[in-house]
Formats: C-alpha cells, structure tokens, sequence
C-alpha cells in the first residue's frame, strides 16, 4: 500500500453503495412524479377526465354544433372538402366540412357541414337532391346522438346454426312404413309375385 492511499473499512464501503443506492431511488421517484405530472396535463387537455358539470357543458356544446351541422350523403369518393365546402357556400359561412373515411384512409361516402349561423341548416336542406360530381347528395340536419341510446335490436334465428334456437327437444319422426311406403293390407293368402 502507498503512502497516499486511504484504506476503506468494509462498513465504509457499505455506507457508500447505500448513499449511491439511495441517491438513485430519489433520481427514480423523481422521474416518476413528473411522468405522473405530464400524463395528468394531457388527460385534462385531451379532455378525458371529466367532472359531471364539465361533461353537461360539453353535452350542451354539442347539441348548439350538431344544430349548426347537416348531414351529406352520396358524397363522390373523389371529392374534397375544399368542393363541398363550395357547393354549400350559398347557403352561409362554412365553419368545417368533415368527410368520414375507414381506417385505411377511403371516404365512406358521406360528410358533415356545419356552419356559422344555425340559419344556413334551412337554406342548405334546400339543396337536397342536388348534383356534386355527377351525383345526386342527400342532405338532412345532422341529430346529436346520445350515449348509450343505441338501438336494440335482437337477433333472428338462423336455420343454419344448429340447434341453438330450437324449442324444447322432440325426437325425430319416422314414419311408421318407412319412407314413401304406403300401408298394405292383407289380403288373401294367395300367392302374388308383386307384393
């Protein structure tokens, strides 16, 4: 050993490695509190938490848009909002124009005006039935639609899906002479080579 060098106990040692181990939990509690920061503002700002006043107040918004908006069917598939916002420009100021499309990006054949002054509805379901790129549009007020009043409809049965909405269990039928025979009577004991 050198002059210089300080000799470390054990416990030193150890007293050390808890330091560093300490140090680095706090680094880690750190990090968390801020990620558990961030994601608390992007929830609010992307509006997933909501109290039940701010949720009827977003309710009501919707219901004032959904009565400024029509809805537009029969939308060509290579038309763009900028032609349907200016087919829809005589009836009033043009807010947005939304067409619908799948998750692979095609439009679905229908789209959403909504406009400035609820006005423009009346005067834009006067263009029912007019031509957009050869085809005939339908146009209708858009409705609100409300969570969880989802239409109930109950399934037919299928004939072709076994047993599963059969009543309850009945043997099957045989007829009692088998199939396509009809009963013979006795007749006399004479022998006939056609029965």
């Amino acid at each position: 050993m050198k002059e210089g060098d300080v000799e470390m106990s054990p416990a030193d040692s150890g007293e050390a490695e808890l330091d560093d181990m300490k140090k680095r939990l706090k680094e880690m509690e750190d990090e968390a509190a801020a990620l558990r920061e961030m994601q608390a503002k992007v929830e609010r700002e992307m509006g997933s938490v909501q109290d039940p006043a701010n949720a009827a107040a977003s309710q009501a918004n919707k219901e004032e848009i959904d009565s400024r908006s029509i809805f537009v069917g029969n939308v060509d598939y290579s038309c763009t909002p900028e032609e349907v916002q200016q087919h829809f420009q005589s009836c009033g100021t043009v807010n947005r124009v939304t067409i619908r499309t799948d998750k692979y990006g095609q439009p679905k054949g229908y789209a959403y005006v909504e406009f400035l002054e609820p006005e423009a509805v009346q005067e834009a379901l006067l263009l029912n039935e007019s031509e957009l790129h050869g085809r005939q549009l339908k146009v209708t007020a858009k409705r609100t639609n409300v969570p969880g009043m989802k239409q109930y409809r109950p399934r037919r049965p299928n004939p072709f899906m076994g047993g599963r909405f059969r009543g309850p269990y009945m043997p099957p039928f045989y007829p009692p002479y088998g199939y396509g025979k009809i009963p013979r009577f006795r007749t006399s004991m004479r022998y006939s080579p056609y029965y």
